[in-house]
């Protein structure tokens, strides 16, 4: 095919050319922009390819992204021509090559979404530990005489956290306890388990 590129070229009807302009350059663009998926590749430039991504807020199901058109365009192209070769109409060529794109653009942003899903901001928190069972870390004086401490396991990790208690005597160092609310958002009441 490239040897003889002119004569390859001069060869093809206007609707393979078309299809031929989409594939090469879109096939390029998606070859790298999966290698640079897989390496995780950045771009030090204001709007890069990796900014959409490292400042995305969880926009949800994004159907309309560069990397579902050039995958559409990927597809659409191969598809085209494959159907072409085949011997297919022009009109089944069409309908066939576009809902193989849109298809792409669909699992494409499938897979973007359902992965944004299983990231975490990391952010802690605190009512998630509501209900839990801990250990008293720093005794907590009866009758919320003073702000103890007591770790529990919050969000997957061990925490050391601020306590007080409506018990009617101390909770000391290594009782275990249980959370019973959680107090202004950053305060936890807790009772002897």
């Amino acid at each position: 095919m490239f040897e003889n590129f002119p004569e390859w070229w001069d060869a093809l009807s206007l609707v393979e050319k078309i299809y031929w302009s989409f594939a090469i350059p879109f096939t390029i663009l998606f070859i790298l922009q999966m290698i640079m998926t897989f390496i995780g590749g950045d771009v030090d430039a204001d709007g890069g390819a990796d900014f959409d991504v490292e400042t995305d807020d969880g926009a949800g199901f994004q159907f309309f992204t560069i990397k579902n058109f050039v995958a559409f365009f990927t597809i659409f192209s191969w598809t085209g021509i494959a159907c072409l070769d085949a011997g297919l109409s022009l009109f089944a060529t069409i309908g066939i090559s576009v809902l193989a794109g849109v298809i792409m653009m669909v699992i494409m942003a499938s897979l973007f979404y359902f992965f944004s899903k299983l990231t975490s901001s990391g952010t802690l928190n605190i009512k998630n530990a509501k209900g839990g069972v801990g250990e008293v870390y720093l005794t907590i004086k009866a009758s919320r005489g003073n702000i103890g401490k007591v770790s529990i396991m919050v969000q997957g990790s061990f925490r050391e956290l601020d306590a007080i208690t409506d018990d009617d005597q101390d909770l000391i160092n290594g009782m275990v306890i249980n959370v019973k609310e959680v107090i202004n958002g950053n305060l936890l009441l807790v009772s002897k388990n």
